[in-house]
């Protein structure tokens, strides 16, 4: 009697032999073409979700695949590991950030070995710990080395009652501290930057390079980036030597400047506000220091503004024009301020209609000279430029060059490439980070900490309150240290690096994870760089894929690695979603299931339609897929799903719902469907093994196979050939597993089970599903006598001659009326298939004695005989 297939005893079982042998440990055989499968890591916060099974199981299927074909594959795993979380719990619970850091990761390691995942686990890292932060901080002194890193001003979310920096996750959509409740203001600190703006062009043409990247996600980047081509022109102010700089892309609009605009927060702001405005500019900028960003740059939002008194003059009319400070002039963005050009700027217009601030039309869609039609809205097109002095009938795409070069030639403008990208803040006013290798100095200024005094590791001892300064600023201990150049009392840094930082370079150290003397060797990160296949989600398509790219560039320009791009192939999987109750009247507002009625109700049409209602209100609900979230009620536990079904069913389930770029909406049928997938293998497999008479010997003469043993040869090359090609380029692993599925069928349904080729049929099943589910055709191949792990087999050559078809099925029509098949020998011609079909019993049957008008025959297909009723 067979044994029940039992997935949870297999995979124990094989996920502790793999790990004593060090099956998956990476293999350095430089003979071997390499490839380097890679996950963006996780974040440990405790426990795994559907998303990240989804990402981990993908790359994992590449990676076995990839060994299989000869490859020496790298495919390691570790922690993304700083961040707040950590330092809430410590303020919430009392949790030590590295202790609550630590336990999650012991949990999800665990949780990911349960999934059987061909990882390197002697690569593993995490980044808060400093053997790993060493290296992020030897980084940091190669940015400032090369004068890509500096501090300056810049705003920050400020509590003013817990007097404390805020991320912007702690600000609540109504720019509220999430733990005080004050009203959130902005703050200007000193902090670090990385200058990736030097770095704009060429992030921006080595877009090109990337074609294994979804062309979406280079879109995404390009348009980050942001590059425009205009001109740079200088306002004077009037009764002062300073000048109001602005960039702009419509410099063949500068003779319709009707006003400027500076940001609040411009250095010049207090310089050209008059006595009489003062007060009120003073109070419109501590208004505007409590909104964020994101509120006064959004489109919805009103354009707020007001003047300063102060006055410049447009060099184009030599008219005297306001100047005004405006919510949406960021000082960040650009040179801080802007021209204001009302009859051709959509939000100029509607601010100088608010603003009551004088509109200039100079530019005319029809070529009409008259000026001072009243506009209802701004003409934002191209078109012919009028009131703009000698310029006054050319066109205005031709324009902007011709403006360009009188500015220039008059001194006051130039031409100018301008980027949207801004440089990188990476300073966080919190303790579970990276600390910024830099000692400050009375005398010597910002002093690198030497090389050989890495790492500043993090204090410990830490007290967590959530109030005043950072934690790391309240160490004095830890703050107070000399200066390395000079000896003087000095302090600390007490920034540290945002997270990103981490990950901009993970994937560089996994190349030589347990290097102690150096960041990676360039022996190695030569060898295996750049990653052959990078799998996240397109929630990283813009910063951490930017930030990583700008970081192979500096440290190849360092002399440190060869490759301009990090990741040579990127594909980005959906996300997984859930059926979730959410309720028709209030569209935020999700139900949990057990607090769910349904009702079936019969239509006009007598259709019976099943509704939902919220048992405590009767609100009707909608039954919808959305993202996989404990908020929503829809959560899917992955250990749930593998305690019942085994980590192999997940895994097909995962690789067989949706191709991996879609969403992939969880139903718990469709996983039952994979679960008796294999189930029928297992029976299969064991069925061929308790056969006394089963085939022992694998040899068999091509030539002399019967038709059932073609039919299940050409079956079993079919497979290896279309399931070779779902997995090289364009991953199609939804349709491999429908192919696999097609060769158990074919298995199940042969005739010739004693044959050589019906254990070829199984031997190949077994080798072909075994990137997907590993644990279960392990245990099969040995239980057919193999002694060598099924993972370590070369992959499957197709078999060409195994396709060819010898005999074809023939249909039979009568006046277009299928009546019958017949076998036929597929070399035949168009008159030999008549001749067969002529000569069957089916067709003799209509048309014995009957005169035949015509015949059609599609060779390959069908012949269909006309005859007289």
């Amino acid at each position: 009697m067979q044994s029940p297939y039992q997935p949870s005893d297999i995979e124990s079982k094989w996920q502790k032999q793999w790990s004593d042998t060090g099956l998956y440990d990476t293999e350095e055989n430089k003979e071997k073409p390499k490839y380097y499968a890679l996950s963006m890591f996780p974040y440990p916060s405790g426990k795994l979700h559907m998303g990240h099974v989804r990402n981990y199981v993908i790359t994992d299927v590449i990676a076995r695949f990839k060994r299989m074909q000869g490859h020496r594959v790298l495919h390691p795993m570790g922690w993304d590991a700083f961040g707040l979380p950590a330092e809430n719990a410590a303020i919430n619970r009392g949790i030590p950030p590295a202790k609550w850091t630590y336990e999650n990761i012991a949990q999800m390691r665990s949780q990911l070995k349960e999934l059987g995942l061909s990882i390197d686990w002697s690569k593993e890292f995490a980044t808060c710990s400093p053997e790993y932060y060493q290296w992020t901080q030897w980084l940091f002194l190669q940015f400032l080395d090369a004068r890509l890193a500096y501090q300056k001003e810049a705003a920050v979310n400020w509590d003013p009652i817990d007097q404390t920096v805020l991320a912007n996750e702690q600000v609540d959509a109504d720019g509220y501290s999430w733990r005080s409740g004050a009203k959130v203001e902005r703050k200007l600190l000193r902090q670090w930057f990385f200058k990736i703006t030097d770095y704009a062009e060429q992030l921006l043409q080595d877009l090109d390079k990337l074609d294994g990247w979804p062309e979406r996600v280079k879109t995404m980047q390009e348009n980050w980036i942001g590059k425009s081509v205009g001109a740079y022109l200088e306002f004077p102010i009037v009764g002062r030597e300073e000048k109001v700089a602005v960039f702009t892309t419509r410099p063949d609009t500068a003779y319709g400047v009707t006003y400027v605009v500076l940001a609040p927060e411009h250095p010049l702001t207090p310089i050209v506000t008059t006595a009489e405005n003062k007060d009120k500019v003073e109070v419109f900028i501590a208004k505007v220091s409590q909104e964020s960003e994101i509120d006064r740059t959004a489109d919805d939002k009103p354009k707020r503004g007001t003047i300063t008194g102060g006055k410049a003059i447009n060099p184009f009319t030599n008219e005297e024009i306001p100047i005004l400070i405006a919510d949406y002039v960021l000082y960040e963005y650009g040179t801080g301020a802007v021209m204001g050009v009302p009859a051709h700027d959509t939000r100029d217009f509607k601010f100088a209609k608010e603003n009551n601030l004088p509109i200039k039309v100079v530019i005319s869609p029809d070529d009409s000279d008259e000026g001072d039609v009243c506009l209802l809205e701004a003409y934002t097109e191209a078109g012919t430029m009028i009131n703009s002095g000698g310029f006054n009938g050319m066109k205005s795409v031709k324009g902007k060059e011709a403006i360009i070069s009188y500015a220039e030639d008059q001194g006051y403008g130039q031409k100018r490439i301008q980027y949207r990208l801004r440089d990188w803040l990476i300073s966080r006013q919190r303790y579970w980070g990276c600390p910024i290798p830099v000692i400050h100095c009375d005398d010597c200024g910002g002093v690198p900490v030497p090389e050989s005094d890495l790492p500043v590791k993090l204090p410990e001892q830490v007290e967590f309150s959530g109030r005043g300064p950072s934690p790391l600023a309240k160490m004095g201990d830890w703050v107070n240290v000399p200066c390395p150049k000079c000896g003087k009392p000095a302090k600390r840094e007490t920034d540290t690096m945002d997270t990103f930082i981490d990950s901009s370079w993970y994937f560089l150290r996994y190349t030589d994870a347990n290097n102690e003397d150096e960041v990676f060797t360039l022996d190695c990160v030569n060898d295996w760089m750049g990653v052959d296949q990078y799998v996240g989600g397109i929630e990283h398509a813009i910063l951490h894929l930017l930030y990583s790219r700008f970081f192979t560039k500096v440290v190849r320009d360092r002399g440190l690695v060869n490759c301009d791009e990090p990741f040579n192939r990127l594909l980005t999987q959906g996300m997984v979603q859930g059926l979730t109750y959410k309720s028709i009247k209030h569209k935020k507002k999700f139900v949990i299931p057990d607090n769910v009625e349904t009702k079936e109700e019969t239509n006009d049409k007598d259709e019976v339609i099943t509704t939902y209602y919220e048992k405590e209100t009767g609100d009707q609900l909608e039954l919808v897929y959305e993202k996989l979230s404990k908020s929503k009620f829809n959560g899917v536990d992955p250990e749930i799903v593998l305690g019942k079904y085994g980590a192999d069913t997940a895994r097909m389930f995962i690789l067989f719902k949706a191709p991996p770029e879609k969403d992939l909406e969880w139903q718990d049928a469709d996983v039952e469907g994979q679960y008796r997938f294999l189930n029928r293998v297992w029976l299969l497999t064991n069925e061929f093994i308790d056969n006394a008479d089963s085939a022992k010997d694998k040899t068999f003469e091509k030539s002399k196979l019967n038709k059932a043993e073609k039919d299940l040869r050409r079956a079993i090359h079919i497979a290896i050939k279309e399931i070779s090609e779902d997995l090289n380029g364009d991953y199609q692993f939804n349709t491999a597993v429908s192919e696999l599925m097609k060769l158990s069928n074919a298995l199940r349904d042969c005739k010739a089970k004693n044959s050589p080729v019906y254990r070829e049929g199984v031997e190949t099943l077994i080798i072909l599903l075994a990137p997907f589910a590993p644990h279960l055709c392990e245990e099969l191949w040995h239980k057919l006598a193999n002694k060598e792990s099924v993972h370590t087999q070369s992959w499957l050559a197709v078999d060409e001659t195994a396709l060819v078809v010898d005999e074809i099925t023939l249909v039979i029509q009568i006046m277009g009326k299928t009546r019958g098949t017949i076998s036929v020998p597929a070399s035949s011609s168009k008159d030999e298939l008549e001749k067969f079909a002529r000569e069957s019993e089916v067709a003799q049957k209509y048309i014995v004695g009957k005169e035949v008008k015509k015949v059609i025959v599609v060779p390959g297909k069908l012949v269909n005989f006309v005859v007289p009723k």
